[in-house]
């Protein structure tokens, strides 16, 4: 992607950090890539959390075709932080957690439940079985004899 990606149509529009931080965006701004002008809320939040000199900083410490999942999961984080001051990805992915516990215990429940049934439906229909064949014997035992 090329450095212009937050500008329109070439004109030099600040991107969404610069406009933020109130400054002018120079040619090879670091933010301007990730933080389009048209996506003010991404850098806003970023910001937020971690501070622009902070995001500068991490973003300079990466190779280029890393910077955009860093990005990503900076947007992410801070949007968490945004809604969960105290544990962000953290809680959310604890309550996520204990989701799968509770789903996976009604899970085992219900194939229990499943177990329970067929071994009923099983046992009612292998007595049903030996009755049929109490009856057929005798019958047959009947049909022997009248011969």
């Amino acid at each position: 992607m090329n450095k212009e990606s937050g500008r329109k149509h070439g004109a030099l529009s600040p991107c969404a950090a610069c406009k933020l931080l109130r400054r002018r965006c120079a040619q090879d701004c670091v933010f301007a890539p990730y933080f389009p002008a048209d996506e003010p809320q991404k850098f806003a939040s970023v910001h937020k959390v971690f501070g622009a000199s902070n995001v500068n900083k991490m973003l300079q410490e990466l190779p280029e075709h890393q910077r955009r999942d860093a990005v990503s999961s900076m947007v992410y984080e801070a949007n968490a932080r945004v809604r969960d001051p105290v544990y962000g990805c953290v809680g959310a992915i604890s309550s996520l957690q204990q989701q799968i516990n509770s789903l996976q215990t009604q899970l085992a429940v219900a194939q229990a439940e499943v177990v329970h049934m067929r071994m009923r439906e099983f046992t009612s229909s292998s007595n049903t079985g030996a009755m049929d064949m109490a009856v057929n014997q005798d019958n047959m035992g009947e049909s022997l004899w009248s011969c």
